[in-house]
């Protein structure tokens, strides 16, 4: 049975009449019946394409700014210290230890000592007169436990150095058998807003610095934050030993492998001290037991004043 085609506006009655369609006229339809599919069908695709394009930006931006937040948030809970995760760091080190001043007030020793701690430092003097009030007690009752034992010195930018020697030594007298002196050098007061003079600082630090190691014939130990290490420090003491303070990240982020000890926390707790502080700093060595004897003063050795 016959049927009528339509193509290109012709109508077709059978195949009988298939001689009379002008295929100009076919070639030219089939070929814009093809053209545009493909174009319909490039369209889909270029909607698809960008629906996806999109939908991948926004993911994308969305898992940065929630990484983002999520950064910022841990960022601002460490620097308020209800995260702490210096601990975590510190447990990876032998050697453990304490620093305490007056502001612990009365200490018991014994307690504080098995508290899996190696070695003390205690804060002796002060610029080139004031004597910490608690340091004799603290230095004889320390002396009767197994801490290896160490005396500070808080460097005033107003004194002269070698005045601020003399005071220490006066005060602390023979360091045999204890840890080398420690100065140290960090702002106080108004000094960060308004930093002393880098040329007097140096002077004055290498004053000291001279004047102790002469007298105990070792190296003394510099404590100091990063932002005076790179005010004073850096640059012009790099062969002493370095104590430093990082309390919100490991030293190595700030001061690379430049340290011997270092401070990772001043809000501790332990038992043991009865002071209005209720925290106490704690630090690591960075090395064994055998190698903090190193930096202690023999007990063999003579002092170059005797």
């Amino acid at each position: 049975m016959g049927q009528n085609i339509i193509l290109s506006g012709q109508e077709i009655t059978g195949t009988e009449n298939l001689d009379n369609l002008d295929t100009e006229k076919l070639n030219s339809s089939i070929s814009d019946k093809i053209n545009s599919d493909k174009i319909n069908s490039d369209k889909k695709q270029n909607n698809w394409n960008k629906k996806n394009l999109n939908k991948r930006r926004w993911f994308w931006t969305a898992g940065i700014c929630s990484l983002t937040a999520a950064v910022i948030a841990a960022g601002t809970l460490v620097l308020r210290k209800d995260i702490k995760i210096n601990p975590f760091f510190a447990e990876g080190y032998e050697v453990h230890g304490v620093d305490v001043s007056h502001y612990q007030g009365a200490i018991d020793w014994e307690v504080l000592s098995q508290q899996n701690l190696d070695f003390a430092i205690i804060k002796a003097t002060e610029g080139s007169t004031h004597v910490d009030e608690r340091f004799l007690d603290n230095w004889q009752a320390a002396e009767q436990t197994h801490l290896a034992l160490g005396a500070y010195h808080f460097f005033s930018f107003d004194s002269e150095g070698d005045r601020q020697a003399a005071s220490y030594i006066d005060t602390v007298g023979s360091l045999n058998g204890k840890l080398a002196p420690v100065i140290d050098v960090e702002y106080y007061g108004n000094k960060k807003s308004n930093p002393p003079d880098r040329t007097d600082v140096v002077e004055n630090l290498s004053a000291m610095l001279n004047a102790l190691e002469q007298h105990y014939e070792i190296k003394p130990i510099i404590y100091t934050t990063y932002t005076v290490y790179n005010d004073y420090i850096k640059g012009e003491f790099e062969d002493y030993p370095l104590w430093v303070r990082s309390i919100y990240c490991p030293p190595t982020v700030l001061f690379g492998n430049k340290w011997s000890f270092w401070q990772y926390m001043d809000t501790a707790m332990l038992e043991g001290y009865t002071g209005d502080q209720k925290y106490i700093d704690v630090n690591v060595f960075r090395g064994t037991k055998q190698e903090l004897e190193e930096l202690m003063i023999q007990k063999d050795r003579v002092l170059a004043s005797s």
